[in-house]
């Protein structure tokens, strides 16, 4: 695989004559047709801050959102790979919604569901039923406080059939938990030292390929990726990322969605392959004044990102984006040949 390197600027077709052609982000074999606001809405949700996406076995698309006010609205809305609207669900995590995963255990596939509001993580079917959901753990003392908070991200799932879930809005651990959800340790807290962060905001297995299987920690406030071995000791850092969110692979890609108004893609060794949307002009506009941009789709331009907090690919290589936006905001990446 070519590691054709794109970190300028390189948008395609930003400006095409008709009017209607979406623009193209990335370089060399990694170019993608941006078309934001994908998925028709029914008219029973109205999008809150879109905060995580996933997709099943069948291409279903599940988008998790947070609306802080009014009525509970369902947190968790399915749309088929075209982007018609199939189900929604989750009115108990109204005000929380946060990450969400599909792991496939057997023959079946459930939800993994993060809500940083009620502090839990919730296993689900596909279709929202709970089968278990989990508070802060006490097994290991760290939240013996009544200071201490606890207000889980996101989850890694490991290869023996256990978990790990990422205290990123609290504490700053990790948890591990066994195939039956049982504590097996935790590791971390607050700091810049190996071993110690600061928002491990996304967490993921990285089983790629010619590589040591390890957990990979968005360690989003200390500006890095952050690798462990899967019973939770330092390997090394990663600091090509600006403010980084959480994960998807595919492959021997690794992608890193990152609030700074950037998507990147690396390639089995951490190099990157490019970022896509990114501009370094614009960046620093999505960044002023404490990130007003979110709050101002009219400024937002197509082929930009504003906050992507969250991005997956699908079967086919796409990669579906959602952003931390008080409107919500969606963009399908459509892979190019």
């Amino acid at each position: 695989m070519a590691a054709t390197v794109g970190t300028g600027p390189t948008i395609l077709h930003a400006e095409d004559k008709s009017g209607t052609r979406p623009p193209v982000v990335g370089s060399g074999e990694w170019q993608y047709e941006c078309q934001h606001g994908w998925g028709q809405l029914p008219a029973h949700i109205t999008w809150g801050e879109t905060h995580g996406v996933a997709i099943d076995a069948d291409g279903l698309v599940y988008i998790k959102h947070r609306v802080k006010v009014g009525d509970p609205m369902d947190a968790i809305a399915v749309f088929d790979p075209e982007g018609k609207f199939v189900r929604s669900f989750g009115k108990e995590y109204h005000g929380g919604g946060h990450g969400i995963d599909v792991r496939k255990e057997g023959n079946e596939e459930f939800l993994y569901l993060c809500d940083v509001k009620n502090g839990i993580v919730a296993k689900t079917t596909l279709k929202g039923e709970q089968l278990w959901v989990k508070g802060r753990p006490k097994e290991p003392g760290v939240y013996d406080k009544p200071e201490a908070k606890y207000s889980p991200t996101n989850v890694a799932f490991g290869p023996d059939g256990g978990f790990y879930i990422a205290d990123g809005y609290g504490s700053h651990y990790i948890h591990q938990y066994d195939k039956d959800a049982k504590w097996v340790r935790t590791w971390g807290g607050a700091g810049k030292e190996p071993g110690k962060m600061s928002t491990p905001h996304g967490i993921w297995l990285d089983n790629r390929p010619g590589r040591d299987v390890s957990l990979v920690v968005a360690d989003r406030a200390n500006a890095r990726l952050q690798y462990f071995t899967l019973d939770g000791k330092h390997l090394s850092f990663n600091t090509d990322v600006s403010f980084p969110a959480h994960f998807d692979i595919r492959g021997d890609v690794l992608l890193v969605p990152d609030l700074h108004a950037r998507v990147t893609l690396m390639d089995k060794e951490n190099k990157v392959l490019t970022h896509l949307g990114y501009d370094p002009d614009w960046t620093k506009e999505a960044l002023a004044d404490n990130f007003k941009l979110r709050s101002e789709p009219k400024r937002w331009q197509s082929g930009r990102f504003v906050h992507p907090h969250d991005a997956c690919f699908d079967k086919d290589g796409n990669i579906f984006v959602v952003e931390w936006v008080p409107t919500g905001r969606v963009t399908k990446l459509k892979k190019l040949a």
